[in-house]
């Protein structure tokens, strides 16, 4: 057994420790009867006791607005059918809702009926709300504020030689130049025709631009391109060099989809020793299926005495042998061989 002073002072320190514990727990429960509860995720600016709707109040659905950048063709934004809109009136919150936009372009307003917004932008379409609520002697001078929570599938098929080719998200109507830089820009076997198949209407639209990108021409900046329209860059057309080339062959016309007679034939490695050069022609097709031949002053060309031919896509440069050259390459050859095996002997 343990000496009795021992047994009291064990005894006095657990006392201690004990009304310590208890006096810790009163003072937590004291301070849980005055102190807020805590809130899940932090407690934000509609938490307060002020903002707080009363028992018999309509409960609202405060948004908590996401920082995201906004488009470029935000500024020129019209309202289409299948927008969700958000919809708030200052001081009338049973008015704050989101509103739909139906296929014919209206939306319902409660106590009002169907108000046309499409083809309005979002400031307009707010006066013309405003309008209706004022109208429909519902508020005297309401102050209505929109704005877009889903926009509608618009989007602009871009095809052809360009580097991105495929679909493109566009809110409003662009210009054809920032379309095609959206895609990616032009590959270098573009030509300088571009088609726009217009979606609007019941059968679609086609515009057919040519330009030039050597040139200073605004054509791009200047032509429209809508959301639902379909852009298809066309490739360059192709020139056919034959006959006596050193790589006969089929040339895109790479040049901003322009090519001459001699650009045609250095693309071919120039001409052979055989070659005709007097006889040269163009073989081209005419308007009503048949072709016509066109000679080619090669050798004035080449010595810039005259300027080169400019070429058509499908062309045929024909470059025919010369029998004479021929004639006297083959004699050089078989001279040749026979002298090289004579003194290989």
């Amino acid at each position: 057994m343990q000496p009795m002073h021992k047994y009291l002072a064990n005894r006095s320190c657990f006392n201690a420790v004990a009304v310590l514990a208890i006096s810790l727990v009163g003072a937590a429960a004291l301070a849980a009867q005055y102190l807020p509860a805590q809130r899940v995720g932090g407690q934000g600016s509609f938490d307060s006791a002020s903002n707080a709707p009363a028992s018999n109040a309509p409960t609202l659905k405060h948004r908590v607005p996401l920082i995201a950048p906004v488009p470029e063709d935000f500024s020129s934004l019209k309202i289409a059918p299948g927008f969700l809109l958000s919809m708030e009136v200052f001081d009338t919150p049973e008015y704050s809702l989101e509103l739909r936009v139906d296929s014919n372009g209206d939306v319902e307003l409660p106590l009002v009926g169907n108000v046309h917004v499409a083809d309005l932008t979002l400031v307009g379409a707010s006066g013309k709300l405003a309008a209706a609520l004022r109208d429909s002697k519902i508020l005297n001078n309401p102050r209505v504020n929109l704005n877009v929570e889903e926009y509608a599938g618009t989007q602009v098929t871009v095809l052809g030689e360009v580097h991105n080719p495929g679909r493109i998200e566009m809110l409003a109507p662009r210009h054809l130049d920032d379309v095609i830089a959206m895609a990616g820009g032009e590959t270098q076997y573009a030509g300088k025709q571009i088609e726009i198949r217009r979606a609007t209407g019941a059968e679609p639209r086609s515009l057919l631009i040519e330009y030039s990108r050597n040139s200073n021409s605004h054509i791009l900046s200047e032509t429209i391109v809508r959301p639902g329209d379909t852009v298809t860059v066309r490739r360059a057309g192709i020139v056919y060099v034959l006959g006596a080339v050193n790589r006969p062959g089929g040339y895109v016309m790479q040049e901003d989809g322009d090519l001459n007679v001699t650009q045609a034939v250095a693309l071919a490695y120039g001409t052979t020793m055989p070659a005709a050069i007097g006889s040269m022609r163009i073989i081209r097709k005419t308007d009503d299926g048949g072709v016509t031949e066109v000679p080619i002053a090669y050798s004035d060309m080449v010595k810039g005495k005259v300027p080169p031919l400019r070429l058509q896509a499908e062309d045929v440069v024909y470059v025919p042998l010369s029998k004479t050259k021929l004639v006297l390459t083959s004699g050089l050859l078989n001279t040749a061989v026979a002298a090289a095996v004579i003194w290989g002997r």
